[in-house]
């Protein structure tokens, strides 16, 4: 998972890339970059941590152009963000490209080792710089061509910004897995992960990028290609609305708050229980609880104190920094929760970590009872398309059932809510638009291909 942002302007965007990637911060704490081009030269630069301790006033003052890309990315634990190293940057026929990615190639080693077959050394284990090499390679002068020959051999999961001479190319791939906005204000452009990255900047958001398409920023706006002529299936990654996005995040016509206040309202009506107090975990959890406790006429309080200063846990890279993190990301409120039942809402269990620590952190501060209501499907198979959990093996409910789960996270009662309701929440019509292969194992695009 990544965020990432590509801004054309008529003035300095270096500042802009800085406000704009602080805004997707939540989709990645690992690690951040920006490339910027000067008008003689691509300047690059890349950091472990946060954008707000790595990218320093000197930096930005020392990176000037008018058009640029950033992202923030996580580090997988088989990886580190020195490896991944984006933006990426290259020369071809005497042009300068530079590229941004969020999502994850099925078949990324396969048109690896053909490349390096063909004499092309790699600097790292990266399938953007995959993406990067095979537009290279391709590039005769026309760079839609070139990025529409390159397409053509990725299968799974991609959302790009190319800079490319005065321009900014945004692809997504055919199945629509990752999400990529686009937005305008006064002569100026952006691409980005998610609207907030435009609204903060004032930008107006247009619409989503579709799926298997290609947009270029031109002289007077927007100029759209197509991929291909046969569009294939829009599988757009529901965990999106679920988990990853912010509340204020608006993609495919679905605002993420509320789409999850609506599935703590459906929860409620799925597996309503009597007790005194409707907890979040935040900051997800919020609005399903918020949709909970109107449904339910059940209180709401603040029972976990977040500390705002954490990144989320379920993107450290390792369990041991996962553990640790949830110890000091949620403190109990004792004054709150003491002798009160409550229902603990939260987005989803994946490994189970989290949830047997806050249980049993609130049984300690004095909870009579926790029972938890999850606003997603059990997730029983591993995400291929760009969220890192790579092996069933790491997934509680791959091998265990909802009551085995119940008791090896401490919990009185535990109930998920059903796909059916999950698709009720997004209040769209067709609801054939998304991609559910983490709880039902029904993949688009071929894991077989890894």
């Amino acid at each position: 998972m990544a965020g990432i942002l590509g801004i054309k302007s008529t003035q300095n965007v270096s500042r802009k890339l800085f406000y704009g990637l602080n805004s997707l911060q939540h989709r990645g704490q690992e690690g951040c970059g920006i490339a910027v081009n000067t008008g003689e030269d691509i300047v690059r630069v890349r950091h472990s941590g946060l954008v707000i301790d790595s990218m320093k006033e000197d930096v930005l003052d020392s990176t000037t152009g008018n058009i640029g890309i950033g992202n923030v990315r996580y580090a997988m634990a088989s990886t580190s963000v020195n490896a991944t190293g984006e933006p990426f940057f290259g020369f071809t026929k005497g042009e300068k490209l530079s590229i941004v990615n969020d999502g994850s190639l099925i078949n990324h080693q396969l048109l690896r080792t053909r490349l390096e077959e063909e004499g092309m050394m790699f600097q790292t284990n990266s399938d953007t710089e995959v993406i990067l090499y095979l537009i290279a390679r391709y590039y005769d002068g026309d760079i839609i061509k070139a990025v529409k020959k390159a397409a053509s051999y990725l299968e799974g999961a991609y959302s790009f910004i190319l800079m490319y001479q005065d321009k900014l190319i945004a692809v997504r791939d055919p199945n629509g897995f990752r999400p990529l906005v686009m937005g305008h204000k006064n002569g100026e452009y952006i691409f980005a992960s998610e609207n907030a990255a435009g609204d903060i900047l004032g930008m107006t958001f247009d619409r989503d990028v579709t799926p298997g398409e290609i947009v270029v920023t031109g002289e007077n706006g927007f100029v759209s290609h197509r991929l291909k002529d046969k569009e294939e299936k829009h599988s757009f990654c529901i965990f999106e609305h679920v988990y990853l996005a912010r509340n204020d995040a608006n993609l495919e016509e679905v605002n993420a708050y509320l789409f999850r206040w609506r599935t703590g309202k459906i929860l409620y009506e799925e597996s309503p229980v009597d007790v005194d107090l409707v907890v979040p975990v935040p900051d997800s959890g919020y609005p399903a609880a918020i949709g909970y406790s109107q449904a339910s006429a059940i209180p709401l309080g603040e029972g976990l104190v977040k500390n705002r200063y954490m990144g989320r846990t379920f993107i450290k890279p390792t369990q041991e920094e996962r553990e640790i993190a949830v110890r000091l990301k949620l403190n109990p409120q004792y004054h709150v929760v003491k002798g009160k039942k409550i229902v603990l809402v939260d987005d989803s269990i994946v490994r189970g970590t989290t949830s047997r620590n806050l249980i049993q952190n609130l049984r300690d501060a004095g909870a009579t009872e926790v029972h938890v209501r999850i606003t997603s499907p059990p997730v029983e198979y591993p995400c291929y398309y760009g969220i890192d959990t790579p092996s069933r093996n790491n997934l509680i409910a791959s091998q265990h059932s909802v009551e085995e789960i119940k008791e090896i996270i401490g919990a009185d009662s535990l109930s998920f809510i059903s796909l059916d309701g999950l698709y009720r929440a997004s209040d769209l019509e067709n609801r054939d638009i998304f991609c559910n292969a983490c709880f039902t194992g029904n993949y688009n695009v071929d894991p077989c291909l890894l």
